[in-house]
């Protein structure tokens, strides 16, 4: 008989973007499941947390940064080996304070993205956004 699975975990995530489509990505810190592959910042919704109070939480609390509005993007649902995960995207372009680096991790402003290793979930999300990010741009 095969075990159930576990209901999946929900995780704010939040996409920093400057008005010519840059985006900030943090790198996972040693002694985090996937140390050092690169994600967009964000963190698990606490039982009875609005998402996107979640999200300002810890944008507040990894990079001291107040995001001031955000739309939700999209929703992605990912197993890793170590947990199953539903993923709530929203794009922010409006937040006050410089990212800095709270919880010792590196982060990146990227237009083409050239980090690597990327987290897997986050990877089929780069090409949806790249078309977001250039469409705009292009209006």
């Amino acid at each position: 008989m095969s075990k159930p699975t576990a209901s999946p975990i929900d995780v704010a995530v939040g996409i920093l973007m400057k008005p010519n489509g840059d985006v900030l990505l943090g790198q996972r810190p040693d002694g985090k499941p996937y140390a050092g592959y690169w994600e967009f910042p964000g963190g698990k919704v606490e039982p009875g947390e609005d998402i996107l109070d979640a999200l300002k939480r810890e944008f507040v609390e990894e990079l001291g940064v107040q995001v001031l509005s955000a739309e939700p993007w999209c929703g992605v649902e990912h197993v890793y080996p170590h947990a199953h995960v539903r993923l709530h995207f929203y794009i922010s372009r409006e937040w006050s304070g410089e990212p800095q680096s709270l919880e010792g991790q590196a982060f990146a402003w990227q237009g083409t993205l050239g980090v690597e290793p990327l987290l897997p979930a986050t990877i089929p999300l780069i090409e949806w956004l790249d078309r977001i990010r250039y469409t705009d741009l292009a209006a």
